[in-house]
């Protein structure tokens, strides 16, 4: 029986990929490297910011890389933060079920805070589980646990929502099953049907109330 439903941020409750996308290029620009494609971008999707700079930039003191990315970001985040459809109403809905809901994300908590509030959604969350509450981040499953914990619910009776290989793997590290949504830009065909992808696919954000009707049956 299914009773909690951890989402991850961006990317599955908010539309932040045109943000994180331009966030990256102003800084290749900044720091004078060639842009890299924009695939090779959305592969850092759901991995924490700092790590996937020093990768990107390792010449560069990661301080500097990031406040390029975060001077950017925080200056269009409030105003361009919207959700993708139907994830919103999903969160009240589950509320209202009765389910358990958290957020389980690898931004900082000042500007998830933020979008959670422009949505109007904290009221139906339980949980809130930024960078900063945990020392290990996506894939290592301690983001999922300590929303567990968080929760008061078991691992067998929960669901991580995500659109990354970092959430599908973090939610089975956490022994968590994972639910990939379609409009994920940063699994490819190969990943969503090998041995490590998600054990449910959803193609619309209404579409986990039938799926979780169907496991619960």
């Amino acid at each position: 029986m299914i009773d909690t439903i951890i989402f991850d941020f961006d990317g599955t409750v908010a539309d932040t990929n045109g943000m994180v996308v331009n966030s990256w290029l102003h800084t290749y620009d900044m720091l004078g490297v060639e842009r890299p494609s924009k695939e090779v971008l959305f592969k850092t999707f759901g991995e924490p910011l700092s790590i996937s700079m020093e990768k990107a930039f390792p010449n560069v003191p990661v301080e500097t890389s990031v406040g390029h990315y975060r001077d950017h970001m925080n200056a269009i985040f409030e105003e361009e933060i919207v959700p993708f459809p139907g994830t919103v109403e999903l969160i009240r809905e589950l509320k209202s079920r009765g389910y358990k809901v958290g957020v389980a994300t690898s931004r900082v908590k000042e500007t998830t805070m933020i979008g959670l509030n422009k949505f109007g959604i904290v009221p139906y969350l339980d949980a809130i589980v930024t960078m900063e509450d945990t020392t290990k981040h996506k894939p290592d499953p301690e983001p999922v646990l300590v929303s567990l914990k968080k929760l008061g619910a078991a691992a067998e009776k929960a669901l991580m929502i995500g659109d990354s290989m970092f959430d599908i793997r973090c939610a089975h590290n956490a022994g968590v099953k994972a639910v990939l949504v379609s409009w994920a830009l940063a699994v490819d065909e190969e990943e969503k049907n090998g041995p490590e992808g998600p054990d449910f696919y959803i193609e619309k954000a209404e579409d986990l109330l039938t799926l979780l009707e169907k496991e619960n049956a």
